[in-house]
This record gives structure tokens, sequence and C-alpha cells, in this order.
């Protein structure tokens, strides 16, 4: 029995450098696995999972960033970052469960793994989403944009109003006491006309002519047209002031909403594509129910190492992991129990040696 155990644990099968890259991806101890090549299949099949998630982790992290910094080369260079991390975390998810515990203990202990694992599927799963449905995307941001300027056209009318709401109705209220020296002129010229046609009326003698009645008018009309171009003249100066007042608020607006509107343009950024997104998820069910199953999907992904660890049988490389740890325990304690041991003998001698 010895011996067959001892050949056991030290046979070591020869592995290809595919099936080797696959077994690394999936967490395992390679000298443990070397020893198993029952377990190939399962650990090949989890490094597989673990690797493609990492790339799609690339993938997402790359579009993501691009759409941020819209530089090739730094997307690229992020990209591989993440997905080298997200790679690294998985791998550790991965070979941290272990099957030689109880079925609750192994449940338990797979918890917070398939939370971590489920919040990774969907950050990498959004980047995915906007690069899929990048076109409707585009057109919602197009609508977002102009829904954003209209809105801002309102704000800016209505500053315009509050800032110029002032010189206006001063202006305003200019105008209307000139139009009444003009009015007054005006009403004065045509009674000097009739009186002038002999036009019978309350205000005319009604004979033709420019007699007495006539030259009355004429000066009452002269002094009313005095008024009006001495008030126009007194009032030219302010006019002039508010009018270039009201010209600088627009003026001022003016620019800063061709300003705001520079900026409303490049709204397209990657938080600007997830609120396209959303808002496209609530506008179409078909778009909602596409990006959940491509959610899901990628959740799926991130869990099945997790969900396959959790739902295989225990085989050989369980055992043999459990034998190496329990192996570096035993020794452990041995030797912390001799060193205390030691260490209990020495002070004792050296009371015996204080006592003599």
């Amino acid at each position: 029995m010895k011996n067959t155990q001892a050949t056991i644990n030290q046979t070591n099968h020869s592995i290809n450098w595919f099936q080797k890259f696959l077994l690394i991806c999936s967490g395992g101890n390679i000298h443990i696995l070397r020893k198993t090549p029952s377990e190939w299949n399962k650990f090949a099949g989890i490094g597989g999972i673990v690797f493609f998630t990492a790339l799609f982790a690339t993938l997402s992290a790359a579009y993501a960033m691009f759409t941020i910094f819209d530089d090739i080369w730094a997307s690229i260079g992020f990209g591989i970052l993440w997905g080298l991390m997200i790679f690294n975390l998985d791998r550790y998810i991965v070979s941290s469960i272990k099957k030689t515990g109880t079925w609750w203990n192994q449940i338990l202990m797979s918890i917070p793994r398939l939370i971590l694992a489920t919040f990774l599927g969907i950050i990498i799963s959004k980047p995915l989403e906007l690069k899929i449905f990048e076109k409707e995307v585009n057109k919602q941001l197009n609508t977002i944009i102009q829904r954003n300027k209209t809105e801002l056209e309102k704000q800016m009318n209505g500053r315009i109003l509050q800032q110029s709401g002032p010189f206006d109705t001063e202006k305003k209220q200019i105008t209307d006491k000139i139009a009444q020296y003009q009015k007054s002129y005006d009403s004065a010229a045509v009674e000097l006309e009739k009186e002038i046609l002999g036009k019978q009326s309350n205000l005319t003698s009604g004979k033709v002519g420019y007699g007495t009645n006539a030259k009355r008018k004429q000066e009452l009309k002269e002094q009313r047209r005095q008024d009006l171009e001495n008030y126009q003249k007194q009032i030219a100066p302010r006019l002039e002031y508010l009018d270039k007042e009201i010209s600088k608020v627009y003026s001022n607006l003016e620019t800063e909403r061709k300003s705001t509107e520079t900026f409303e343009d490049k709204f397209n950024g990657f938080a600007a594509r997830l609120q396209a997104l959303d808002e496209l998820g609530k506008n179409s069910a078909i778009i909602a129910t596409a990006a959940a199953f491509i959610m899901g999907l990628f959740i799926t992904l991130e869990i099945s190492p997790v969900l396959v660890k959790l739902i295989s049988s225990v085989g050989p490389y369980d055992y043999l992991l459990e034998k190496t740890e329990n192996d570096f325990r035993l020794y452990a304690k041995e030797k912390i129990e001799k060193g205390n041991a030691l260490t209990d003998f020495r002070i004792d001698d050296f009371k015996d040696q204080l006592k003599t």
C-alpha cells in the first residue's frame, strides 16, 4: 500500500504547452496537477473560461478608455492592464475554493466569491453593450444633445429677460413718451391744416385762409414740435446707453451659448453613452431585453468557474492538495512544539543552575 501511494505521489505525467497554459489559467497547482491527469480536463475547462473572461475584460476596458481619451495606444495599454488584473483576480477566486470541507462550508465560502464575480461580470458587460448597440447609442446621443440644447436655449432666454428686463422696461417708457409727444405734434398739425382749409370742427373756425386762429395753431404746432425735439435730444444719451447695455447682455449670453453648445456637441463620453443606453432600454423593450441577456451572459461566464468548482465532486487533485497542505501544517506544528519544548528545557536548566 505504501509503495502504491509513493508511486501515485511521485508520478509526473507530461503536459503539452497548451494544456499547461490552461491549467495555469485555472489557478491550480501545476506540480500537483502533473500527478493527477484525470483532473486535467476539468481544470483546463476552468482555465479556458478564466482566460476568455480576461480577454473580454481587455476588449471591454480598451473600448471604454477609447471613448474617454480617444487615444488607441493608451486604450490598448489600459485594456491589457485591466485584463491582467481580472485574470489574476479570477484565478484567485477559483483557486481559493477548497473541495475538502463540508458542503455548507463550501457554499458559505463561495457566496462572497459569487457576489464579486457577478459584480465583475456587470463591469465587463457594460462597455461591450455600448459597442454592440453603438449605432442606436449614437442616435440617442444626438437626441440627448438636441434636448440639452433646447433646454439651454430656454435657460438663455430666461436669463436674457432677467438681465435685459429693466433696460427694456425703461426704453419702452421712453419710447411711449416720445410717441405721446409725436401724437401731440401730429394732432396740432392736423388742426392747423383744417383751420387753413376752413373745415368746421369744435376746434376750428371754419374760415378758409391763414387767419388769427391759424396763426395760434401754427404757434401751438411749433411749440409741440419743439417739445418733441427737445425731449428727443435730452433723452438720446440715455437711449444710447440702454441700447448698449441690452446689446451687451445679448452679446455675452450669445458667446456663452456658443461655448456651451461646443461642449454639448462633445457630449459623447463614456458616462453620456451609458445615459443613452439607459434611455434606450427605457424606451425600447427589445433593447432592454437584449442588454439584459448580454449582461446575464457575461455574469454567467464570470461565475461559471466558481460554479464548476462548487458542483464538481472531490477528485484526486483535491486530496493531494489537502495532503500537501496538511503535511505543511503538521510540519509547522511539530517545529513549534519542538521549539517550545526546547525553550522550556533551557529555562528549567537555567533555573536549576541558579539554585545551585
